[in-house]
């Protein structure tokens, strides 16, 4: 098939690999332009465009998809079909009408559940026991379209980053197979009444809050690493919390306060004995390193 991908995070590469892989003329990859990133602030291409870079395939990169220009250049294309994952821009109708088969979306949950900017980081948090993966048929709603296929998996305890990594590859594989049996796969229309939504995480919502169940801490430390990273305050200085673990405790303790020694901290049912943080501009570690750098008493109050 002719097809046009439209991806920008490394979620999307096991994609674009795959359908390389398969033999399909890929005639361009749209992409988000090169963002400023790292310490010397340079512009930095999307993992997407690297990718594409290294397969020899055209890349294009609009700031927008709104002009006429534009939305000739991409129906100039003739593609039969549009494959976006995590594209990040918002694709006009003339777009989603462009290519002969429209436009098919691999999205990391199982619709209707978590539509929008973050469904792995959200699932994680609502300690949901499954996710998977979507081929949804793009219309101009938020991931509103009708469903071909779908595939499940269990939630157990990893981090956003691991499961980022997992899913991209079923999601790969899922769109290469549903192309392949594009013929045969009946389109089925979503529950909106049993939408939930994953709006984009907020840096506001990264400060732990101790005063929150064990579980509910836990869960969110993982849903946000690596990135942005849950974090607490040690004494003004802002740790991360990248990996943490539930443990049992029968003490009356304020939340926040340091139980023990080995880095018990009280939530407000039970409490989480970190395993892997990070402090400000140094690498990530685990617990016992940390503490032989910064030893922490037991009855220190964190914030």
């Amino acid at each position: 098939m002719r097809i046009i991908f439209m991806g920008t995070p490394e979620f999307a590469v096991s994609t674009l690999r795959a359908l390389h892989q398969a033999a399909h003329e890929i005639v361009a990859v749209y992409t988000q332009p090169p963002r400023r990133a790292g310490r010397g602030k340079q512009l930095q291409p999307s993992a997407v465009q690297k990718e594409a870079e290294v397969l020899g395939l055209e890349v294009r990169s609009p700031a927008s998809l709104k002009s006429s220009e534009e939305q000739a250049r991409f129906a100039a294309l003739e593609a039969d079909i549009a494959v976006v994952a995590a594209y990040g821009l918002i694709l006009p109708q003339a777009i989603l009408d462009a290519p002969a088969h429209g436009c098919l979306n691999v999205h990391a949950s199982i619709l209707p559940r978590w539509r929008g900017a973050a469904p792995i980081h959200r699932a994680i948090m609502a300690g949901d026991a499954t996710t998977g993966v979507t081929i949804m048929q793009m219309e101009a709603g938020l991931d509103t379209g009708p469903m071909l296929a779908t595939l499940r998996k269990p939630i157990e305890r990893q981090t956003t980053g691991e499961l980022t990594e997992q899913l991209a590859e079923l999601g790969a594989q899922l769109m290469v197979g549903t192309l392949r049996e594009l013929a045969n796969h009946r389109a089925v229309r979503q529950n909106d009444a049993e939408a939930t939504y994953a709006p984009k995480i907020d840096k506001s919502e990264a400060r732990i809050d101790w005063s929150e169940d064990a579980g509910t801490v836990e869960r969110k430390i993982r849903a946000l690493a690596p990135f942005p990273g849950a974090w607490f305050e040690l004494e003004d200085e802002r740790i991360k919390l990248l990996l943490a673990e539930v443990v049992d405790t029968d003490e009356a303790c304020v939340p926040g306060e340091v139980l023990d020694t080995d880095l018990a901290i009280a939530c407000g049912s039970g409490a989480i004995r970190p395993l892997r943080l990070q402090r400000a501009g140094k690498p990530a570690m685990d617990r016992g390193e940390f503490l032989r750098g910064r030893a922490v008493a037991p009855g220190t109050r964190l914030a």
